[in-house]
């Protein structure tokens, strides 16, 4: 395995996500500093505490993931959950790298793309705010009944979908994460489906209204494909040992 300066891991990945480009609700890129080297990272969805232990437990010097910490509408002082998840970083002299939105916007690395490759979806276009959304079409049209089901087999986890079973399903867009918000705009586009991670009341009633089935296939479901594929990236391009810690979560 390599041994590379954390500066040079996290100067590459701010380039290749374009970091700068985007404004955000957290700080992307290191947020706790740990080692000046890195030789083993970790990859997680969030920097929980179970994420965070199990890095140090397999040794690894960084800890890799798309949710971190010091977010806009968190309180600021370091208490509770918080401190502990900081203390034992701190301690282990552990890194933490986060990327957000970089990591959700990506054209092969990111969430969104990743995601639409496992459910056999072209992408033809964005939408939304800083073009977070994605839309495109399956090569061949389904009902939403087996749309569903090619989710739950590539998910590993039923989703939740309102709309008409029968309905055909081609032309679909999708953001992953918290992005039921989308949904209004991305009916306006002429989809027939729309993929997000998590469900809000108004949904419902939008989804029966315009007929345009909505999906929510679970936030943490929806993103564990960028992380993954950013470490085996950055593993293969620098010669990294790699773990990927996929901590269970049903939402």
């Amino acid at each position: 395995m390599t041994l590379i300066a954390r500066f040079e891991l996290e100067n590459y990945i701010g380039q290749l996500l374009a970091v700068d480009r985007f404004r955000d609700y957290c700080p992307n890129g290191l947020q706790i500093e740990g080692r000046d080297s890195v030789r083993k990272v970790a990859t997680a969805v969030t920097a929980s505490q179970a994420a965070v232990d199990a890095a140090i437990a397999a040794g690894a010097d960084t800890l890799l993931v798309h949710h971190g910490y010091f977010w806009k509408s968190e309180a600021a002082p370091i208490r509770g959950t918080k401190k502990a998840r900081i203390a034992a970083l701190l301690k282990a002299d552990v890194n933490l790298l986060a990327y957000h939105l970089p990591l959700d916007a990506h054209a092969e690395l990111g969430n969104n793309a990743q995601l639409g490759t496992r459910l056999g979806l072209t992408a033809s276009g964005r939408f939304g705010e800083q073009e977070l959304g994605w839309i495109g079409e399956l090569a061949e049209p389904t009902t939403l009944a087996g749309f569903a089901q090619r989710i739950d087999t590539a998910l590993v986890r039923q989703p939740l979908v309102i709309g008409d079973a029968d309905r055909p399903i081609r032309r679909v867009a999708w953001c992953t994460g918290g992005a039921q918000g989308y949904f209004h705009q991305a009916v306006d586009l002429g989809i027939d489906a729309f993929i997000t991670g998590e469900a809000s009341e108004f949904v419902t009633h939008l989804a029966r209204e315009t007929g345009v089935a909505f999906i929510a296939a679970g936030h943490h479901a929806t993103e564990r494909y960028g992380v993954r594929a950013l470490g085996e990236h950055l593993a293969s391009h620098f010669g990294l040992e790699l773990i990927h810690l996929d901590i269970e979560n049903p939402v």
